[in-house]
């Protein structure tokens, strides 16, 4: 080694502290793939690390941490701890996840959401698993640049002055709705809104059909039917009147539970068909109910392009069906289909029957029997399925 100047000239052999001289971009990048507790603890990697973890853009607040946090002597102070890890943060915080499963004060809540509002918040997602709802205050309405949001057991009102989400893209909501909230402007004023999931936990039927219909950029739609217009979904015309207004959706999940379909559409043929439309999903939907069923057959039929089929069935009985010819003619373009909670009715033999002999791409085919089916009609119900025909030679029953 040769001195020069009273210091040693580094060897080219000398390893290299790369993890010292990491760009500032690509930390943060490394920092906000970590667990929360991990993601501090690499102040022990070196000098210049110590505070690097101030970096993080991402906070993601869960069961997990909560649980290493009562193995710490700050077990019961977890409002204290994660105030202190938002005021340290230095940049932007662009996605903020809070997931709780106990009694934490609304007002620090909102105190976060209106610290991260300054922060430039895109991504915020709050679950709350305890009992009793959050209230959220109007600070959550000052967050005009999010663009993902989830909310979960929290109940709101917007102010007058609430005008929307300009940026907002996903939207996911199971939520109270109270009586005199007023939700027009809250859908209106999402323009590019392109995934919308509602569900009303305390079944005041706020959510109106002619709000949804003005989001013609939506992509993707789960909805319980239950939720609209105070049980305003009489038959499957109102239900198409809907998917008429959004020629963009591409994925449409829609829950039957409590929704009792009262009015036939049994002498009308829907002539409209949806081709963007690749994957439908039904929930709590009773095939033993005629007017479920034909709703089901008349969904399927007009989606040409349909792919992926997902069917959860209820043990619910409305009624024998009404008299239909189902027309089983034409193909379908199925790739997927899972049935759940099936018990081998001759309604849903006719449903699947249909569905085999229509889709010659059809690759995957799964039935989930009703798990208190007895084993001599589990039999049956496998029997059955055997003798149906199949338009695709790669069509495998699984029966499970």
């Amino acid at each position: 080694m040769e001195l020069i100047h009273g210091t040693h000239k580094a060897s080219k052999f000398t390893p290299q502290d790369f993890i010292t001289n990491m760009p500032d971009n690509v930390v943060t990048n490394i920092l906000d793939r970590l667990p929360l507790r991990d993601a501090v603890r690499t102040s022990i990697l070196a000098r210049k690390w110590r505070f690097r973890w101030t970096m993080l853009s991402q906070l993601v607040i869960d069961a997990r941490f909560f649980m290493h946090l009562s193995q710490t002597r700050y077990r019961n102070d977890h409002v204290r701890v994660i105030s202190r890890i938002l005021l340290h943060l230095r940049g932007a915080i662009t996605k903020f996840n809070l997931s709780i499963d106990e009694v934490i004060d609304d007002e620090d809540i909102n105190n976060w959401i209106l610290f991260l509002s300054s922060k430039g918040i895109k991504d915020l997602t709050l679950g709350n698993w305890y009992e009793t709802p959050l209230k959220l205050h109007t600070h959550l309405f000052s967050c005009l640049e999010l663009k993902h949001l989830k909310l979960c057991n929290c109940y709101f009102n917007p102010p007058p002055t609430f005008h929307g989400f300009p940026n907002l893209l996903s939207l996911k909501l199971s939520v109270v709705f109270e009586e005199n909230v007023e939700l027009a402007s809250f859908f209106t004023g999402c323009p590019l809104l392109e995934s919308l999931t509602i569900k009303d936990r305390g079944k005041v039927g706020k959510v109106k059909l002619v709000d949804i219909a003005k989001l013609e950029n939506l992509k993707i739609l789960s909805l319980r039917l239950y939720d609209l217009d105070m049980k305003m979904i009489k038959s499957s015309s109102t239900i198409f009147e809907l998917l008429g207004s959004l020629p963009k959706l591409q994925e449409l999940d829609f829950d039957f539970k409590d929704c009792q379909l009262t009015e036939t559409d049994a002498n009308k043929r829907f002539s409209t068909s949806f081709p963007c439309v690749k994957t439908l999903t039904l929930s709590d939907i009773c095939l033993d109910d005629g007017m479920e069923l034909s709703c089901a057959f008349d969904m399927i039929r007009s989606f040409p392009n349909l792919q992926n089929l997902v069917i959860r069935a209820c043990d619910q009985y409305a009624g024998p069906p009404p008299p239909r010819d189902y027309d089983t003619t034409g193909q379908l373009q199925l790739r997927s289909v899972m049935f759940g909670y099936l018990k081998g009715s001759e309604n849903e033999l006719c449903l699947i029957k249909y569905l085999l002999a229509c889709s010659p791409f059809l690759k995957r085919f799964v039935v989930c029997r009703w798990a208190f089916v007895s084993l001599v009609e589990k039999l049956k119900f496998a029997r059955k399925l055997l003798m149906l025909h199949r338009a695709s030679p790669l069509a495998e029953i699984e029966f499970l």
